[in-house]
């Protein structure tokens, strides 16, 4: 872009697969949902404007999915992807950004999960051991 746009007062455009905002780095369980899947993957970090997610199959540039994060449901486009062994990473960019709110929310989220698990597992060892069959 030249200097005469950025003088007139223009923003330089945003440019794609780049971060728009600060990333809140995680590592929390969250859905994926495409045209032809429902993917669990892992929610790396998260931005007001965009996402990184682990999966096994990563999506190609340009795929467009619903990423599901607890309650929140947000419209996203693959803009950056990488493979490796197991899996890969995506990048994603959000269709509308989130709000601060629902970044504080996904926060605590994460931040509460890893105790929700661990009273998961020790109500079903409990169950099990005193021979509950609703387990």
């Amino acid at each position: 872009m030249s200097q005469v746009a950025f003088l007139s007062g223009s923003k330089p455009p945003h440019p794609v697969g780049r971060r728009g905002a600060a990333r809140l780095r995680l590592a929390i369980p969250v859905r994926l949902i495409t045209t032809h899947s429902n993917l669990t993957c892992v929610l790396l970090d998260l931005s007001l404007t965009g996402a990184r997610i682990g999966l096994a199959g990563p999506l190609q540039p340009g795929d467009c999915a619903y990423l599901r994060i607890n309650q929140i449901e947000v419209f996203a486009e693959v803009v950056r992807r990488s493979s490796g062994t197991g899996g890969g990473v995506n990048g994603l960019v959000f269709d509308e950004p989130l709000s601060q709110a629902e970044v504080l929310a996904v926060r605590h989220h994460a931040e509460t999960f890893e105790q929700r698990e661990r009273e998961a597992l020790r109500d079903q060892v409990r169950r099990w051991v005193s021979g509950d069959v609703r387990a």
